[in-house]
């Protein structure tokens, strides 16, 4: 059966709250669950900005919330791809988890208090609904990836929902360039 995309992506944030709050009170946990979060919120941002992003921008008309919440996912790229990296028994951990979970949680205030209305108010239900499937066989297709498994293709379409010319550059110019807009 059919689900909105607005409810499957705020079903997602909660469930990525969860595994913040686990984190952070159980640090035995973080050798297990580092890769499950890091995992999720891959697929879970290759989905929007593939899926959710460009329909949000050019149906809903979100353009400016849409290159913000852009921005956005480029930053949480980095910080996750730095938690993932990071030994989670070493004190380093908890300074990059709580970086990644004060940016995510700013993220996620934003797009549920300005894109995703936007989109229940300016999409038919029928709308979201397709949005929701194509956004959870997006999902499917990115579980497993980590945030640096990114072909050129996203990479372009993350330029394009930044609104960020990505034209003749190739792979490692892209990434260089949106990552030096994420830390702007």
């Amino acid at each position: 059966m059919p689900e909105d995309v607005v409810d499957l992506i705020m079903r997602d944030h909660r469930e990525v709250e969860r595994i913040f709050e686990q984190l952070r009170s159980d640090p035995s946990s973080r050798p297990g669950m580092t890769p499950v979060l890091t995992t999720l919120l891959t697929a879970h941002s290759r989905a929007e900005e593939a899926e959710v992003y460009p329909v949000a921008k050019d149906e809903a008309g979100e353009s400016e919330e849409v290159a913000h919440s852009q921005e956005e996912h480029l930053l949480a790229d980095q910080l996750l791809a730095d938690l993932a990296a990071c030994d989670p028994e070493q004190p380093a951990y908890d300074e990059k988890l709580a970086k990644l979970v004060e940016a995510v949680t700013h993220h996620v205030k934003e797009e549920e208090s300005s894109v995703l209305p936007g989109m229940r108010d300016k999409l038919t239900d029928e709308r979201r609904m397709e949005l929701g499937q194509a956004f959870l066989d997006s999902r499917a297709a990115h579980l497993g990836e980590q945030p640096d498994d990114i072909t050129k293709q996203e990479l372009q379409q993350q330029a394009a929902n930044a609104g960020i010319p990505a034209g003749g550059r190739s792979k490692a110019q892209l990434a260089a360039e949106l990552s030096k807009h994420a830390e702007e």
